[in-house]
């Protein structure tokens, strides 16, 4: 038994225009190039409490963040407290000051810790940061 083969190639379907195709790739190579422009960095997130009488200080050296999970950064960089020990323990110049900035959240206790090992060191200056409450 011989079956009959029936080609029939359409004019229009011989070719494939390429116009739509580089249309679509274009307008996907736009959203990502603009969707991407709109990513935000990720920083170390911290609500500072709110106070009255909070000053603007403007000569801090040395940062440490308390988040509200109690985890520690020195300088924006993440440490733990026995990298924070040993930073303290090598600063050189006693008089600069040091700003902590703790998330409202954060525990009294881990707070208390990093003051005391400022303290231990010789720190002459700690700051608080606070967001000044509007009355």
């Amino acid at each position: 038994m011989k079956f009959k083969r029936h080609i029939k190639v359409e004019q229009g379907l011989g070719q494939i225009n390429m116009a739509p195709l580089i249309d679509v790739i274009f307008q996907l190579l736009i959203f990502f190039m603009l969707s991407s422009s709109f990513t935000f960095q990720s920083g170390i997130n911290v609500k500072l409490p709110k106070a009255v009488t909070s000053d603007v200080v403007k000569d801090e050296s040395f940062i440490i963040t308390i988040t509200s999970e109690d985890v520690l950064y020195l300088n924006s960089s993440l440490v733990t407290i026995k990298e924070l020990n040993a930073a303290l323990e090598r600063l050189s110049d006693k008089k600069r000051p040091v700003m902590i900035k703790a998330d409202r959240r954060a525990s009294m206790g881990r707070i208390v810790d990093v003051w005391d090992l400022c303290r231990k060191y010789g720190v002459e200056r700690i700051n608080i940061a606070t967001n000044r409450d509007k009355q």
